[in-house]
């Protein structure tokens, strides 16, 4: 008897994790992360590579 609730659950489940606007926000939210963590990062190699990146976009300033 739970075999039958505990497929139909995990249909329902992939359902909505495979769901577009599902795909499309953890997209968004990773992209989003990805360049938080690039602009905001103190490690001397990535800051240097990213630096005038850093002062063009007008995002951020380092100084």
């Amino acid at each position: 008897m739970t075999t039958p609730s505990l497929i139909s659950f995990q249909q329902q489940t992939a359902k909505i994790a495979l769901s577009k606007p599902v795909q499309a926000t953890l997209y968004v939210s990773l992209c989003a992360l990805t360049i938080w963590t690039i602009y905001f990062t103190t490690q001397p190699a990535i800051h240097d590579k990213v630096h005038s990146l850093r002062h063009h976009t007008l995002m951020v300033s380092c100084h």
